[in-house]
């Protein structure tokens, strides 16, 4: 049986204008002016904390004491306010589903993520244990703990596994779990991608419909 671990954030969903508006938010609040939506893209993926860290850097501002909380408050309450599958999105998992396990391994917080999954309608691809946040008890990706979880729990090996993802941290999550990798370049995460370090054997989706050739 194949697995198919899935990224959320600029892989399942395009969320950049609701991540950037509370982090937007959160600088305002704090004596700045806003950054553009695409720089706070390029910042996703390692989680909330290094987010918050790489925005504050950006506008050259000291992180106050609280920012991440704060953070946090004002993306909740904006969680799907723009935030939506990309297109198609929901057809290409239904016909995934039929040939492989699906699975979401992300670095944003358990009950954000199903938050999302389920507002979305997406969560009816995916078991709940088979939902991997960055809060819970595995390290966040790059390290490979948690793609490692699935791929046991699944009762799946490495070699029939591919983790579909947008950034450079899935590219190194699956690298360092010796899963195969599929980049998807339609999301956001890939502006900026180092090309330079593929080796060839990545799978490369320019939109998700593209996922059920390659996958």
């Amino acid at each position: 049986m194949k697995l198919l671990v899935f990224d959320l954030d600029g892989t399942l969903v395009d969320s950049r204008r609701d991540l950037a508006d509370a982090a937007n938010a959160l600088l305002e609040e704090s004596g700045s002016t806003p950054l553009p939506e695409a720089a706070i893209g390029r910042m996703v993926g390692d989680g909330a904390a290094v987010l918050v860290s790489r925005v504050f850097d950006a506008a050259e501002l000291k992180q106050p004491a609280g920012a991440l909380d704060r953070f946090l408050a004002l993306y909740d309450a904006r969680l799907l306010h723009h935030t939506r599958p990309y297109p198609q999105m929901a057809p290409v998992l239904a016909e995934l589903s039929a040939r492989a396990r699906l699975a979401v391994l992300t670095n944003k917080p358990l009950d954000a993520t199903r938050r999302v999954l389920a507002g979305l309608d997406l969560a009816r691809f995916f078991a709940p244990d088979d939902v991997v946040g960055g809060d819970g008890p595995f390290a966040r990706k790059p390290d490979p703990a948690g793609l490692l979880h699935l791929v046991a729990r699944t009762g799946t090996t490495a070699s029939e596994t591919t983790m579909v993802g947008d950034s450079i941290i899935d590219w190194r999550t699956a690298t360092r779990a010796s899963t195969r990798v599929c980049l998807a370049r339609y999301g956001y995460g890939f502006e900026g991608f180092p090309v330079e370090q593929l080796d060839g054997h990545e799978l490369l989706a320019d939109s998700p419909d593209r996922l059920l050739d390659l996958l």
